[in-house]
């Protein structure tokens, strides 16, 4: 039944010619939980990536408290909105160096968007300045990220910390091997990645993670500690942690920066006071001046086809390949061979 099922989705595609094999796909994928304002960093990224001319999507897995009219907002600006089930650690004493880090562990569900071959994660509070379609086509089998810097307070818990040690200036203070044994693994920061989903992967993250007691940096420990063996770091351009302005000023050409991540206590634009410390520096106020002209340009809004609850576009009939998708996508989906419908580019 089901051979017969694709063979007819493979007229429907090629007209009476057998299907040509499918391309992998890629989107972006962000993160977003409760009923607070960090709507409006993904809405800016949203228009962020359009600004860049991306040719992918943007995915937003959302928790179930996020409610329908941010919701709704997202699915204006072009954004595929998929609810997922929140992940929660083991229940123990952990303080977390954020309150708030608790409920990222939610983002492993990500890895079960098996219907991508490739994503890109970006936290809500970044911004893409620059096209970085490019990162999909680095080679399979590894976990990208860039390497984190361990000089703000909120590493004070750290051995890092209390030495001085910093992986962003490992010249400057040596690791003292003869006291506290071989240097840390290289640390990533979790709010920009690029990860291949994978029900395997997604099934073996959320079964350690039940095991693992939670550490300070929450899911960014755990991601740390699960892709080790697999980790390549990027340059820091494609995830420009806004202490590295201050801590690390040597490191960073800030005109060649392509993506922007606004961590810094203080640094959120749609929050920005400019009373935290450090926050009236000038090439802060610059930075949040670019989001703001981003966020505010209309020109950047979506244009495209309205797109329904789970991403589903409510009124296209074509699909990204100029084909009629409606019937084939009703073929597969009888056949149990998609789960998920062509979504509308980024741009």
């Amino acid at each position: 039944m089901a051979a017969a099922i694709l063979k007819k989705a493979a007229m429907v595609c090629g007209y009476g010619r057998p299907a040509p094999a499918p391309k992998g796909r890629r989107a972006y994928v962000t993160f977003l939980a409760g009923d607070g304002d960090y709507w409006k960093g993904v809405v800016g990224l949203a228009k962020g990536l359009r600004k860049v001319r991306s040719a992918y999507p943007l995915v937003v897995a959302v928790l179930p408290d996020v409610p329908e009219d941010h919701r709704r907002i997202l699915r204006s600006q072009g954004c595929l909105v998929r609810e997922i089930e929140p992940v929660y650690p083991p229940e123990n004493q952990t303080q977390f160096a954020m309150a708030y880090y608790v409920i990222n562990y939610s983002k492993l569900r990500i890895w079960e968007f098996v219907e991508y071959q490739k994503m890109i994660y970006l936290d809500a509070d970044i911004q893409v300045y620059d096209n970085i379609d490019h990162l999909f086509d680095l080679p399979g089998g590894y976990f990208y990220a860039v390497m984190d810097c361990f000089c703000e307070k909120t590493w004070s818990h750290t051995p890092q910390y209390k030495i001085g040690y910093c992986q962003q200036c490992p010249d400057k203070v040596s690791w003292p091997e003869d006291k506290l044994g071989p240097p840390p693994a290289l640390y990533f920061n979790a709010g920009m990645f690029v990860h291949e989903p994978s029900l395997a992967t997604a099934e073996s993250l959320l079964k350690t993670v039940k095991s693992t007691p939670p550490t300070p940096f929450a899911e960014q420990d755990f991601l740390n500690m699960f892709f080790k063996d697999i980790y390549k770091p990027i340059p820091g351009v494609y995830n420009l942690v806004l202490a590295m302005l201050w801590r690390h000023p040597e490191n960073v050409e800030l005109e060649k920066v392509k993506v922007v991540h606004y961590c810094a206590a203080g640094s959120k634009p749609w929050r920005y006071t400019g009373k935290e410390a450090n926050m009236d520096r000038e090439d802060i106020k610059m930075l949040v001046k670019k989001w703001w002209e981003i966020y505010n340009d209309e020109s950047l809004d979506y244009k495209g086809p309205a797109v329904a609850e789970g991403g589903v576009p409510a009124t296209a009939e074509v699909a990204q390949d100029g084909l009629k998708a409606q019937p084939l996508l009703a073929a597969l989906s009888e056949a149990r061979a998609v789960n998920y419908a062509t979504a509308p580019s980024a741009a």
